[in-house]
Parts: C-alpha cells; sequence; structure tokens
C-alpha cells in the first residue's frame, strides 16, 4: 500500500513536535536530527512524484541515516538516542 506523503509528513511533525514540550534534551536532538532525514525522504518522493510503501519509506530514512554516520556528522554518543527515537517513530506511524 502506498503512503499519504503529506498526510505522513505531518504526523511524523507531530511526533516529533511531543519532544519539544515532554522530551530529554537527547530526545529533543534526536527527534530534530531525525526531522531533517525525515523530511528529506518525503520531500525527494514529493519532488520526483514518486510513491513509496512503509517499507520503502522506513528503508530510505535508515539508508540516509547509515550514510550520515559513515560520513562523521552524527557523534558516537548520539547514535543511541538517535536510533531509540527512530525505531519509536516507526513503531508509532507504522
Amino acid at each position: 500500500m502506498m503512503l499519504n506523503l503529506e498526510m505522513l509528513s505531518d504526523n511524523a511533525q507531530a511526533y516529533f513536535d511531543e519532544f519539544v514540550i515532554n522530551g530529554t534534551d537527547d530526545e529533543l536532538f534526536a527527534s530534530g536530527y531525525l526531522r531533517g532525514h525525515v523530511d528529506l525522504v518525503i520531500g525527494q518522493a514529493l519532488v520526483a512524484k514518486a510513491s513509496l510503501s512503509w517499507s520503502e519509506f522506513v528503508e530510505q530514512v535508515e539508508a540516509s541515516l547509515n550514510k550520515a554516520i559513515k560520513q562523521g556528522e552524527l557523534a558516537q554518543d548520539d547514535i543511541g538516542p538517535v536510533n531509540l527515537v527512530l525505531n519509536q517513530l516507526i513503531h508509532k506511524l507504522g
């Protein structure tokens, strides 16, 4: 089943916004960092007028995140919190 990308974006933003109010410093950082990767994947699909399934969306976000980690864009101490927030996002929206 293909995703409604605009609805997915809205739901993801609402999820990330919860951390602004209730999150720890680590969760706030991780949610802000992930927001960029989620926005990138959704934005690229919208510009390309492409459809994404849930598994394709998750795969592309994980690939974007892994690329950033390999390029040293994320401190070692931040990888755990970022992966935790990503797994929570996948569980909540999937």
